[in-house]
């Protein structure tokens, strides 16, 4: 049902007529708009939805592609951490053949990188958590031999400077995702040992010395970026909502973890 010509047309022909009668004109003629060839909003705003969803899910396999090649070849972890990745989705046939040419096309020669970031944020509308998964994921991707080199370093800093990232942000978001990584691997089995500990806290980016308040403060901070049903109704892919749960359910263990370690 069209109804945004009609609420359009009262507002418009209240303000210009400043009386009722001007406004129900508005509304008249805004229903007769809705009845005929108008734009269809609801229709728009479900494009740009997926519009954005779309460009979120090119633009992590295509920077992905990226990355694998920045230090000249794409090695074997790196193409298995992408076809991994992908099975984890989910994909279907048609959406995995697109993964694969995103990616395919993000490691080839002279790919426009600056240009469909700055496209990809643009559709984020600068929404922050968006974003910020975006460059967790293709910090995993970087990591995916076990190591980061300079070239591959030097594509994240790229990466993170066309969304608004400084390179601290980056640093201390490296840190984050590399114990968040150690801290899954280890899960959560009895007594926690030191190292699990040690993830822990960095996974939250919080100090060992921080206060209980500061330490609810950043976790409590970190749950409203990761949140999956937010996150989707921002433009995260459906299929990617599982990397959010994950990475949230990460977040919260370790919260759990360090309370329990400070009670």
């Amino acid at each position: 049902m069209r109804i945004w010509g009609k609420v359009f047309g009262f507002l418009f022909g209240f303000m210009l007529s400043k009386n009722i009668f001007g406004a129900l004109l508005g509304l008249w003629l805004g229903h007769r708009f809705d009845q005929g060839s108008g734009l269809d909003f609801d229709s728009l705003a479900k494009q740009t939805d997926e519009t954005r969803q779309a460009n979120f899910f090119y633009s992590t396999f295509a920077a992905m592609g990226f990355i694998a090649k920045a230090n000249g070849h794409v090695s074997s972890h790196e193409i298995a951490f992408a076809t991994a990745y992908m099975d984890k989705l989910g994909l279907n046939t048609e959406m995995k053949q697109q993964a694969q040419d995103a990616f395919r096309e993000g490691k080839m020669a002279g790919f426009p990188l600056d240009e469909h970031l700055k496209k990809f944020k643009r559709s984020c509308f600068g929404r922050q958590d968006l974003l910020l998964l975006f460059l967790e994921i293709q910090i995993q991707v970087a990591f995916a031999d076990g190591e980061l080199d300079s070239a591959e370093r030097e594509a994240l800093h790229r990466i993170a400077k066309i969304l608004g990232f400084s390179s601290h942000q980056l640093d201390q978001l490296l840190e984050m995702i590399i114990a968040g990584a150690n801290f899954h691997q280890q899960g959560k089995k009895g007594v926690a040992s030191p190292q699990q500990l040690d993830n822990a806290y960095k996974l939250l980016g919080v100090e060992q010395s921080s206060s209980a308040q500061e330490i609810k403060k950043a976790y409590r901070k970190l749950m409203a970026q990761h949140h999956p049903d937010k996150l989707v109704a921002k433009g995260l892919p459906p299929e990617m909502m599982d990397v959010a749960k994950q990475k949230a359910q990460d977040i919260q263990a370790a919260y759990e973890m360090i309370s329990a370690k400070k009670k």
